[in-house]
C-alpha cells in the first residue's frame, strides 16, 4: 500500500522527526509566500536540486501549477535544466532515456487524472530495466476524492505493486512540511528504480513565485551533492578461474563493460548482445546463436558448457535462456537485472552483486593450457561461421582507377557506380549504422526486426547502446532517444557532447511515438538526432514468429503485420525535422555522415521479405 503523510503529522520512521532534522534533511531556507502549494514546491524542488537532481521534465496542467512555476524559476536562475513536454506519455519516456544515459534520477511532473495514467508505460519499463524515473503527480485534496469531482481518481498505487508510492496530503503551511519535503526529495534523488510521489494541493494553487537569484547565487549545476542510495554490503563472489574451466560469460542489455572485463580476466568466451555495452574485446563470440542452437555445427562446445556468468538482462535470443536453464549448467547472475531477478527456468544457482576473478596462475601450466584451448575453440568456431556468412564483395581495383587505358578506367567507374546504386537491405542498413557510430555517439535500438539483424551480424565495438529491453516494447522509442541525446550531449561527459544520437527503428515504432517528434518548443534546446527508419510497411517481426505459420495470410496481415502507408517526409516536415530518403548504399552512407540537419528522419525503404 502507498504510504500517506498528513500535513500536520511527523514523517514516518524512515525520516528524522521535524523537530530534529539531520543536516542532510534540514530545510533549504527558500523564500516564503504564505501559499502552501508554492512553499511546499519551493522546499521540495529546491531540495531535489541540492541532492543532485539536474533535470526536471514538466507537463502543463492546473493542479501541478505550483510545481511547474517553481521549476521554471529554478531554470531561470540556472540551477536546473527544464524540459517541457505537452504529452505525458512522451514526457515519461523522455525522462526514462535521460535517466538511463546519466544514471541520475529524473522527475517528471504532471497534473492529475489521465495525465498520471499516461506515465504508466514508462514506469513499467523503468521498473523492469532498473531506471531511476520519478513520477511527481499532483492530486486533488482528500475532500475531493470519491465524490465524482472533476479530474479526480485514485492515483496512489496507480502504477501497481512494483512501483513504490508515497502519497502526501495537501500542505497547509505547517513548519514540519519543510522537513517532509526534504525527505521526499532525498528519497527521489537516491532511488535506483521507479518511484511515485503523489502530492495533493488545495486552492489557491499558486501565487507569484519569488525570485530565487540570491538563493541560487554561487550554485553549481553540476556541483550539487549526488544522493547515493544506501545499500547493504555488496555480495561479492570470489572465483578462481582455474576452478571454472568450461565457463562462458553472457552480457545482456545494460550489462556494461564489466562483463568484458570479467571475461578477459577469467579467460572465458564472451557472448555480448548488441545492447549490452560489452560487445568488444578479443574474447567476443559473435556467432553465439549458431553455436548454441539445437543444430549447432559444434555441439561438442555447446554441450561442454558447465558454468555461466550472466550480466544484465539477455533478451535477444532463445538460445541463451535455454542454455542457462539446461540441466547440469551452473548459472550465476551478477549485478542488477531490473526490477525482477533474471532466472530462466528457475535454474539460476545464485544472484550476486559482483564477482572478483582470480586469473589462472602462470604456474598452473595444465590449467592455462585448458583455459586457452577453451577460449580459442569458441572464438575460432565463431570466426569461421562469421566468415562463411560474410558477404564478400570484391575489393575495388584501385590500380584500374589509375590506368592510362580509358576502357579500364571506364569499367572501374561502372563497377563502382553499380555498388553505390545497390538497394539497401536490412543487413546493409544495420552494418552501415553500426559502422558510422563511435564512442562519442549514442545508438538507440528499437524493438523491431532490425535489432535482431544487427545483433546477428555486427562486429565488436565499444560504443554506448540503449534500448528499452525491460519489457521490449516499441512504445516511446522516439522520446527515449531524445532523452538519451540530451543526457549525452547536454548533461553527459565532454567526450559525448560533440556526438550524435542515432536511433535505428522500424516504421511502426516511429508511428507509435510520432508525437514525440515535437521538440525545441518555446526556445528549448534540442539535441542532434538521426532517426533511421527502416520502412517495410508494417510489422515484419511477426513474419519470423510462430503466428506466421499458424495464421492465414489475410488475418496475419490485418491484425499483426498491420500494413501502413504514411508520408514520412510530410510527417517530419510537420514537426520541423529534416528528411532524407536513402534507397541505395550511397544514399545511406551520405545520410549517416551528413550534418545538414540537427534533427533528421532518414527513411530507408526495405523489402518485406
Amino acid at each position: 500500500m502507498p504510504e500517506r503523510h498528513a500535513d500536520s503529522e511527523a514523517p514516518n520512521s524512515k525520516r528524522p522527526a521535524p523537530g530534529a532534522p539531520s543536516p542532510a534533511l534540514s530545510p533549504v531556507h527558500l523564500p516564503r509566500t504564505a501559499n502552501p502549494a508554492i512553499d511546499f514546491s519551493l522546499d521540495f524542488l529546491g531540495a531535489l536540486v541540492r541532492f543532485g537532481v539536474t533535470d526536471l521534465v514538466v507537463c502543463p496542467g492546473s493542479r501541478s501549477q505550483a510545481l511547474a512555476l517553481v521549476a521554471a524559476e529554478l531554470e531561470r536562475v540556472g540551477v536546473v535544466r527544464l524540459h517541457v513536454r505537452v504529452d505525458e506519455r512522451s514526457a515519461g519516456f523522455f525522462a526514462l532515456g535521460l535517466a538511463a544515459e546519466t544514471g541520475r534520477a529524473v522527475p517528471v511532473i504532471t497534473t492529475s487524472g489521465t495525465a498520471v495514467a499516461n506515465l504508466h508505460p514508462a514506469m513499467l519499463e523503468a521498473f523492469h530495466a532498473g531506471v531511476p524515473l520519478v513520477a511527481v503527480t499532483a492530486d486533488r485534496p482528500e475532500e475531493l476524492l470519491g465524490i465524482g469531482a472533476n479530474q479526480a481518481t485514485m492515483q496512489p498505487g496507480i502504477f501497481g505493486p512494483s512501483v513504490p508510492c508515497e502519497a502526501v496530503d495537501a500542505p497547509t503551511g505547517s513548519p514540519a512540511e519543510a522537513s517532509l519535503a526534504a525527505g521526499l526529495a532525498l528519497r527521489a534523488a537516491s532511488t535506483s528504480g521507479p518511484l511515485h510521489l503523489n502530492l495533493a494541493f488545495r486552492d489557491p494553487l499558486s501565487v507569484a513565485v519569488p525570485p530565487l537569484d540570491e538563493w541560487a547565487s554561487g550554485f553549481d549545476l553540476e556541483g550539487s551533492a549526488h544522493a547515493e542510495q544506501a545499500s547493504p554490503q555488496a555480495d561479492v563472489l570470489d572465483i578462481e578461474a582455474a576452478a571454472w574451466p568450461r565457463t562462458i560469460v553472457i552480457a545482456g542489455a545494460a550489462a556494461g563493460p564489466e562483463a568484458e572485463k570479467v571475461a578477459h580476466e577469467g579467460g572465458w568466451p564472451l557472448i555480448a548482445e548488441a545492447t549490452s555495452g560489452s560487445r568488444f574485446g578479443r574474447n567476443l563470440v559473435l556467432a553465439y546463436r549458431q553455436l548454441l542452437r539445437a543444430d549447432s555445427p559444434r555441439p561438442d562446445l555447446r554441450d561442454a558448457v558447465e558454468r555461466v556468468l550472466v550480466f544484465g538482462h539477455p533478451t535477444l535470443s532463445r538460445e541463451v535462456p535455454q542454455l542457462i536453464a539446461r540441466e547440469g549448467v551452473h548459472a550465476v547472475v551478477v549485478g542488477p537485472t531490473g526490477g525482477e531477478p533474471y532466472n530462466p527456468g528457475h535454474a539460476v544457482a545464485a544472484h550476486v552483486d559482483a564477482v572478483r576473478v582470480h586469473p589462472v596462475s602462470a604456474a598452473d601450466a595444465d590449467a592455462r593450457v585448458e583455459s586457452r584451448a577453451w577460449l580459442r575453440e569458441w572464438v575460432l568456431a565463431s570466426r569461421e561461421l562469421v566468415e562463411a556468412e560474410a558477404e564478400h564483395a570484391p575489393a575495388p581495383d584501385i590500380e584500374a582507377s589509375r590506368s592510362s587505358d580509358k576502357v579500364v578506367r571506364s569499367r572501374f567507374a561502372r563497377q563502382e557506380l553499380a555498388v553505390a546504386r545497390t538497394k539497401v537491405d536490412r543487413r546493409m542498413l544495420v552494418e552501415a549504422v553500426w559502422s558510422a557510430t563511435w564512442p562519442h555517439d549514442r545508438l538507440v535500438l528499437g524493438a523491431s526486426t532490425l535489432i535482431r539483424v544487427l545483433d546477428a551480424h555486427v562486429s565488436g565495438k565499444p560504443i554506448r547502446v540503449h534500448s528499452n529491453r525491460g519489457l521490449a516494447g516499441i512504445d516511446g522509442t522516439v522520446a527515449t532517444t531524445l532523452g538519451v541525446a540530451v543526457g549525452s550531449q547536454l548533461a553527459g561527459p565532454v567526450s559525448a557532447q560533440g556526438g550524435v544520437t542515432r536511433a535505428l527503428i522500424g516504421d511502426l515504432t516511429l508511428l507509435h511515438d510520432a508525437s514525440s517528434l515535437l521538440v525545441g518548443q518555446g526556445g528549448e534546446w534540442a539535441p542532434r538526432v538521426q532517426l533511421i527508419v527502416g520502412n517495410d510497411g508494417g510489422g515484419t517481426i511477426f513474419d519470423d514468429l510462430e503466428v506466421a505459420r499458424t495464421a492465414g495470410p489475410e488475418a496475419h496481415s490485418r491484425v499483426l503485420y498491420t500494413p501502413t502507408a504514411v508520408d514520412l517526409e510530410a510527417l517530419a516536415t510537420a514537426y520541423g525535422w529534416g528528411y532524407i530518403r536513402a534507397e541505395t548504399r550511397a544514399d545511406l552512407e551520405r545520410a549517416l555522415v551528413s550534418r545538414e540537419h540537427e534533427r533528421v528522419l532518414i527513411e530507408v525503404p526495405l523489402p518485406r521479405g
